[in-house]
């Protein structure tokens, strides 16, 4: 037997107020988190309309996909998977059809799902591992009879065919998902060899960071947990105590502790990364270990800081350059809001830019989600607006390396103390230990002359 999908009753309801009409397909998304035992889909979406001249939202006009349909699809995967929350994943698609179209919905899903998948890990600062459920699933619905056929591909293997799986609803408590949290706060800087921006550079030192939060030490409610270590001790657990929250410290390793020794680049130019990072994860309520919760927590902030990151390239390559091509200045990255889901403890998140309003996101949430969401209900104070994490480009000569280091965004107070101790642990040991033998050097050289 293969896979098990438990799906929540709301995809059940929102599946089946999907309709077609005139021989089109709707295609969609499949949302929520993989585990070893099973897998649970927590929220379904289906594509947005891909122009203003089709039959409607979330409909192929021609029938199955194409090439035009293909991209928009695996464009709209990528943008969702922005939005949620550690813990939570693009787990596969579904295909409604009508029954004439039926024999060619297997190819069509097999190749939606592989796209998607290429197209979302193109971003990923980290690499599936042996111990990654690499399963997919793809859900074909009958438009006429309702009638649902599961199937999952390994995206691990390209070769792969397609296996039965098991799909069925049942209520899913959200409310019984242990919440984890995380500030981070921010220190990062990537050297580039040239006044403008290099996208390999900067996903090079982008990847030498995310090194280092893998390797970085995690507490637990303050306290040093075993891997293999249960969250929640027991097989069962009181109702009556509500939804479980823990907190993780990231703690950076030294470069020297990584093994790792300092290198001297040539650069003409640096991008500075600095301020405070919100992040959060979800796991499922059956016996979740320590490793799920530090690995979740990891994932999250490596796909925050690299999403905003991109989506500032972005913004900088269409509108923020002077005449020489070069970005310079202090450019603020869009902070992190998080929105509840109607009748779920489920919070997904979206990016706000300075010149956006939460107007904005309430729509875009809309347009990508496919779900009413009211402004009030959309939290941005995780992530104040003065702690903005700020992105600067400098010419790198002694004089503005100095200015740059002496650069500091106020955080929150409340995570003033966390920052000192990571900072500590990181990147400000190494010019400790330079001044410290520089000035060891100077002393001993006095006293030779003397």
């Amino acid at each position: 037997m293969g896979r098990t999908y438990v799906a929540d009753d709301t995809v059940q309801k929102y599946l089946s107020s999907l309709h077609t009409a005139g021989g089109v397909c709707i295609t969609g998304l499949l949302i929520g988190q993989l585990s070893l035992q099973r897998d649970y889909v927590l929220l379904s979406t289906k594509t947005p309309h891909r122009d203003s001249d089709g039959p409607g939202e979330g409909h192929s006009s021609s029938g199955l996909l194409d090439d035009a349909d293909l991209e928009w699809a695996t464009e709209h995967a990528k943008q969702v998977s922005q939005m949620l929350p550690g813990g939570m994943s693009v787990l596969g698609v579904f295909l409604i059809v009508p029954p004439e179209l039926s024999k060619e919905a297997p190819s069509t899903l097999r190749r939606l799902v592989f796209a998607i998948e290429k197209h979302i890990s193109k971003g990923r600062l980290w690499d599936l591992t042996e111990e990654d459920i690499t399963e997919r699933v793809t859900l074909q619905i009958c438009s006429k009879t309702k009638k649902a056929l599961c199937r999952s591909f390994d995206i691990k293997d390209p070769k792969s065919s397609a296996k039965p799986a098991d799909w069925k609803y049942q209520p899913v408590s959200s409310s019984s998902w242990p919440l984890v949290t995380c500030t981070v706060a921010l220190d990062l800087q990537i050297s580039l060899p040239l006044k403008s921006l290099d996208d390999i550079c900067i996903k090079e030192g982008l990847r030498s960071w995310a090194n280092r939060i893998k390797a970085a030490v995690c507490l637990i409610n303050g306290k040093l947990v075993a891997d293999e270590s249960e969250l929640v001790p027991g097989q069962k657990k009181n109702p009556k105590m509500g939804k479980q929250k823990f907190q993780v410290q990231v703690l950076l390793q030294t470069l020297e502790d990584m093994g790792s020794s300092a290198v001297t680049q040539c650069c003409r130019s640096f991008i500075s990364i600095r301020g405070a990072v919100h992040c959060r994860a979800y796991l499922q309520p059956n016996k979740p270990r320590a490793k799920h919760a530090v690995e979740a927590i990891r994932k999250d902030l490596m796909n925050t800081v690299s999403c905003r990151v991109n989506m500032l390239m972005e913004d900088l390559l269409m509108n923020e350059f002077n005449d020489q091509g070069v970005m310079t200045g202090v450019q603020p990255l869009p902070h992190r809001v998080f929105v509840a889901l109607p009748a779920s403890d489920f919070r997904l998140c979206d990016y706000v830019f300075p010149d956006e309003s939460i107007a904005d996101v309430a729509e875009r949430l809309h347009e990508m989600l496919d779900s009413r969401v009211t402004e009030e209900s959309i939290d941005s104070s995780l992530e104040p607006t003065h702690a903005k994490t700020p992105m600067s480009s400098r010419t790198a000569d002694p004089i503005q390396h100095s200015r740059a280091s002496k650069q500091h965004i106020e955080a929150p107070k409340d995570i003033k103390k966390s920052n000192m101790q990571q900072y500590y642990t990181g990147d400000f040991y190494i010019p400790l230990l330079i001044y410290i033998y520089i000035y060891i050097y100077i002393y001993i050289n006095r006293t030779v002359v003397i």
